[in-house]
Order: C-alpha cells, then structure tokens, then sequence
C-alpha cells in the first residue's frame, strides 16, 4: 500500500476527543467494536485451521505437495475471503449488515498486521521481543475499537458534534470550534477517525493532515536537560546552569486507602473462576468496576501531570535533551538500591509507562496512540 504524504507545509497529526455518546450512539459504537472483535477472530480461525490442517497431514504421511495450501493472511485475501463467508456463516448472516464495512476492515487489518509480525519475528526481520501466535479476542477483555477511512467523518459546524459513518451524530465532550475553524479555513482535512472505549469512555482520535504552525518558544536559544528518576519524576538543568526538581506526585500512594477498601468489597463478592467456570455476580462487577474507577482516575491524574510539565518545557526551551534511561527497569526490586527501599507504590508512581500527552478529555500528538517510554513527547525534536 502507498504511504501517505502530506502536502508541503503540512503534517500529519491526531486529535483525540472524548465522546459523550446517548444511548442509540452508545449502542452503536459497541456494535461496529464488537463486530471488529468478531471479524478479527475469524481471520484467526481462518487462518490457523489450515495451519492445524496440515500438521495433521503431516502426522498421516502426506507427501508436502499433496498438502492443503496455504491461505494468505494479506489484508485483500482476507477481505475478499471474509465477503465470501459472511452471507453463509452463522456467526454474521444475521447481523453483519448492521455495521458498516469499516469495522469488520479494522478487526481483518489488525489480524494481517498480527500475522505479519508473527511471520516478522519468527524469521528475525522484526526487533523487539518474540511474537506469539495470533489468539483470538476475548469479548469480555478486548478493547473496543473501529476506524473509519470512508464515508462521511466531520466535525459538525457547531464545533460540539461529530459525524461518523453509519453511527451517525456524537456529540462532544468539549466543544472543538477551533477544529472546526481550521477546517473551514482549509488548514486542516480530516483522513481518518478511530472509536475506542478506554477506562470506561468513548474516545474519537482524528488523523488529520494540518498546516504545520511553527511554536513560539520564550527562550528559543536555551536549552535544557531532563534527568529522570525515581524519587523525583525528573531532574531539570538548563544551558543558564539553573537546576530545578519535578517531584514525585505519587498518586498511587495517595489512592491505596481507597483501592484497599475497593478491594476488600470485590473479594467479598462472588467472582468468576476458570476452573468451575463460575460466572461472577453482579455485585461483583459493580464492585469491581468501582475498583478500576480508581485506577483509572490515578492513569489519568499520571498523564496529566505529564502533559503539564512536557508542555511547559517545550514552550520555554529551544532544545529539549531527555536521557535515554529504562526508568521502568529501574523501579523494579533488586535492579536499583534507593529503588528497593522505596514503597512499592512509589516505584510505581515514578517507573510507570505513559500515555499520549493529553488531558483526561483531549490531546494532539503525531504519536497519538503510541505510548512512549519517556516523558516529553510535547517537545518538538
């Protein structure tokens, strides 16, 4: 497929909004997140069943071109075999013309990339560690999430509602005029749109291609170094010899009170087991979902605090230098001497992996999705 490229004087960016979808929106959204759950493991089944197959064969002496072939895992293959079944499966016949073609594409794309860094890994042409086998989603685990590349995607004039293919109308949980206004006065265009539920909330990240606007920066001429650690969250020194100390807010800490008791609750109710196949309760899922109200208020409370101290410092300085240091292999036991002594929490607090930049409600970011390692992704480098 041909890479996109921007026009000159524009860039690539992400614009992720948070949604405050009604009840025929919110059934929607869950709709095209499951049927892309669902398009998804078929492609798995699709897939590994001729894998299966030909072990099988194997075993029985078949001789290797008498084998069953091989099925491609390309995103056209599993399209055009997908269209082909669905009519006639029972899992799809009855429902599948409910969503629109997006979603059932992002569960068989994300199947052909899975496969595709498994093939990758497997053969040493791919970095980082070993790629298992493509398993199937869990519908109780996995992340709701549709992208849109077609169809009608627009930020509506009153800059408090967006337009999505086939779920129609959404509204806003922040007016966005200023996209709007962009948009009319033709420095941004929109080239996608991907739905995702997070933390209990509706999320649109928009691709957009904008007219790159250069930051004016209070002190283009200095710069600054960036030390993290783990009693402190960073450690700044700039070109004028100031030095200067981000502390460590610890927001774990200041919620375990809370996650104890929440805790104690979800552990006096009657949970799911595996091994019986025991259902949980539904005071058991409403107490557990008070639990992860907690944590996730203490992920957004962590990116927030990233996001304050990265914007401030790439409006200040003209060059940011972040030291290129696995902070979480630091916070682990054993692998740094103060870290050991530090509460568990604490470690946490300082080593925890970040989020894109953004509030709780709003962020643009090119990495938009992507969670760094490092906490400065507000600067320019």
């Amino acid at each position: 497929m041909k890479k996109f490229t921007p026009r000159p004087g524009f860039t690539v960016l992400a614009h992720k909004l948070a949604l405050d979808p009604n009840a025929t929106a919110n059934r929607h959204l869950h709709s095209h997140g499951g049927a892309a759950r669902a398009a998804y493991n078929w492609a798995v089944a699709y897939i590994t069943a001729v894998w299966r197959q030909r072990k099988a064969e194997q075993s029985y002496g078949i001789p290797q071109d008498e084998l069953t072939a091989w099925r491609s895992w390309s995103l056209p293959s599993l399209r055009k075999a997908f269209n082909e079944d669905k009519r006639t499966n029972a899992r799809f016949a009855g429902w599948w013309e409910e969503n629109s073609k997006e979603a059932y594409n992002t569960g068989l794309a994300n199947a052909s990339a899975a496969f595709d860094n498994y093939a990758k890994s497997k053969s040493g042409k791919r970095k980082g560690p070993k790629m298992g086998i493509p398993r199937f989603k869990s519908k109780h685990k996995a992340r709701l999430t549709c992208r849109f590349t077609t169809g009608t995607i627009r930020i509506e004039p009153d800059g408090r509602h967006i337009t999505l293919p086939r779920i129609g109308t959404v509204r806003l949980h922040e007016k966005r005029a200023d996209l709007r206004a962009l948009i009319d006065a033709g420095n941004m265009r929109i080239l996608s749109a991907t739905v995702r539920r997070d933390r209990g909330h509706w999320f649109v990240a928009f691709q957009v291609e904008q007219q790159h606007e250069p930051v004016k920066v209070s002190r283009p001429d200095a710069a600054a170094g960036i030390d993290l650690g783990i009693k402190t969250l960073a450690v700044l020194a700039d070109s004028d010899g100031v030095l200067g100390k981000e502390p460590n807010p610890r927001h774990l800490d200041r919620a375990l009170k809370q996650l104890r008791r929440a805790s104690r609750i979800v552990s006096r109710r009657q949970g799911p087991d595996r091994r019986t196949g025991q259902r949980p309760s539904r005071r058991w899922e409403k107490a557990n979902q008070a639990r992860n109200t907690i944590h996730h208020r203490v992920a957004n409370l962590r990116e927030d605090t990233l996001h304050k101290m990265t914007t401030r410092l790439a409006s200040e300085y003209g060059t940011i230098v972040v030291e290129d240091l696995n902070v979480a292999g630091m916070g682990r036991p054993g692998a740094c001497p103060a870290a050991s002594r530090m509460p568990r929490s604490a470690r946490s607090d300082a080593s925890s992996p970040t989020k894109p930049v953004g509030t709780a409600h709003d962020s643009s970011s090119p990495t938009a999705g992507t969670p760094p390692r490092r906490p400065a992704p507000a600067a320019v480098w």
